[in-house]
């Protein structure tokens, strides 16, 4: 058999009790063509098997015991050297060629950030929540940061296996280390400060399960009321509204 290629792209997965979902990334990552430069594993302190799976699968993991993706995944990204960086979340599945297009959409001067279209499914596919999730990537911007949107500011979400140069988001600053949620969408606005930002029209699959869990109306109130407070300058306090659904 010959031997996959590796990228220059370093995935990172901020987890907390992923013992559920880990199979399922784990044979995902060992998919993709080319294959990552590493993959990093920061645990928030989990209760469950995820550390045991997580380091059995041969990732890199890190117990950083600190829940909070912001946190985690500024610990991922400082534990590699990789030139490029993709954050994926347990629960979502990437494009066996993944790797490939995202270094190549990072060559282009001027991009700094880049994600996937989710695509919600699980229990059923929740087509309707995900194209209103590609919509409010273009109409978020427009309403609420319109000179932004001009630079070529777009919405992404953890959901979208976002992606950066390493180099760019230690620049910035990496994520704001104060923020439980919402911190997705405002390294997008920090990191337009330098570049633009790019929705793949590729699919990654993500799991419904809080909206099996809440149902789709107050899922997707929960969303927007997290996404309007975090648009007015709320960052602090917003995980209350957004429990851990395992």
């Amino acid at each position: 058999m010959t031997a996959r290629t590796r990228s220059e792209v370093a995935i990172v997965i901020p987890m907390f009790d992923e013992e559920a979902a880990l199979p399922g990334v784990i044979a995902n990552i060992a998919a993709l063509d080319p294959a990552p430069a590493e993959v990093i594993a920061v645990d928030g302190g989990s209760s469950d098997r995820s550390v045991e799976i997580a380091r059995a699968a041969g990732f890199h993991v890190v117990e950083h015991g600190q829940k909070g993706r912001a946190v985690q995944i500024n610990r991922g990204v400082e534990e590699t050297s990789a030139p490029l960086i993709c954050i994926l979340h347990a629960d979502t599945q990437l494009p066996t060629d993944a790797l490939a297009i995202i270094e190549h959409t990072l060559a282009k001067s001027g991009r700094v950030l880049g994600g996937f279209t989710p695509l919600l499914t699980g229990t059923k596919t929740r087509w309707g929540t995900s194209f209103h999730n590609w919509a409010k990537t273009y109409y978020g911007p427009i309403l609420l940061r319109p000179h932004l949107f001009v630079r070529g500011l777009r919405l992404l979400f953890g959901d979208h296996a976002m992606f950066f140069r390493r180099a760019d988001f230690m620049r910035i600053g990496g994520c704001d280390p104060d923020m439980n949620i919402m911190e997705d969408v405002d390294l997008c606005l920090r990191l337009c400060r330098i570049g633009s930002v790019k929705l793949i029209p590729r699919i990654v699959r993500t799991s419904d399960r809080r909206i099996a869990e809440w149902g789709p109306l107050k899922a997707n109130w929960i969303y927007m009321k997290c996404g309007m407070s975090w648009a007015f300058g709320r960052k602090k306090g917003l995980d209350r509204w957004y429990p851990d659904v395992r």
